[in-house]
């Protein structure tokens, strides 16, 4: 993942803080340890009991939960300096409410929740730089509520596919080439749509010239799938 751009300063500042002073702080915090995610692992399952805060070191980590209704509901793709994990500080055994799962093999930091409120408690540069990046995710996720239930699927299907090859996109000839290949399912759960009406929008997509996609890879041509559909701002 050498290509992923950093698009927000305060990911990449936490990213370098942490980078920085991880020797330094495993001495003084125990608990913190990497720990390696193989390719569609779970990090935690919804449902889990979690005591532990996560800061992603390598690799893609996506957030999901079941509705209770049984459908599955795409919450997330982070990446490097993304923290996830217990957050609450009223509960020494936290309920997670969604699954973390890696998309391609994944290396995460894994820190104690009593060891991180000590860490950002020291370091206000820190505390601050992570709640921004909590209000940047939350902003992100209302956004997502407010499309679906505002625009179409075909614009939906756009506006995901602009937002990844800018997150998770090195430029080609085509416009970007993701380097996370997800498979149709995996973008229906992003947009909220079934894999049925997302393959066939797909499909056009590619026989219009605005994408290429094999088993491996999905090639975008930016320029022309922004202007393929409007997208309401």
């Amino acid at each position: 993942m050498s290509h992923l751009k950093y698009t927000d300063p305060a990911l990449q500042a936490l990213h370098s803080i942490f980078e920085r002073n991880l020797q330094d702080w495993k001495k003084e915090y125990p608990s913190i340890r990497a720990i390696e995610i193989p390719n569609k692992d779970f990090l935690y399952c919804q449902g889990d009991r979690c005591t532990d805060l996560f800061l992603i070191k390598e690799g893609i980590i996506k957030l999901s939960c079941l509705t209770l209704q049984g459908n599955a509901l795409t919450l997330a793709l982070l990446r490097q300096g993304d923290i996830i994990g217990c957050v609450h500080n009223d509960s020494a055994d936290q309920v997670m409410e969604e699954s973390a799962q890696a998309l391609g093999n994944a290396v995460c930091y894994c820190i104690g929740h009593d060891d991180f409120r000590q860490l950002i408690s020291s370091r206000t540069d820190l505390a601050w730089l992570i709640f921004q990046l909590m209000h940047t995710r939350q902003r992100r996720i209302e956004q997502k509520l407010r499309t679906i239930l505002t625009d179409s699927v075909e614009q939906r299907i756009v506006a995901t596919l602009l937002e990844l090859a800018q997150l998770f996109g090195a430029r080609c000839t085509h416009g970007y080439s993701l380097e996370i290949f997800l498979t149709q399912q995996e973008l229906a759960d992003l947009v909220s749509a079934s894999r049925s009406v997302v393959s066939t929008i797909m499909n056009d997509f590619r026989n219009r010239g605005f994408l290429e996609y094999t088993r491996d890879q999905i090639c975008i041509n930016d320029a022309a799938l922004l202007n393929a559909v409007f997208i309401k701002a």
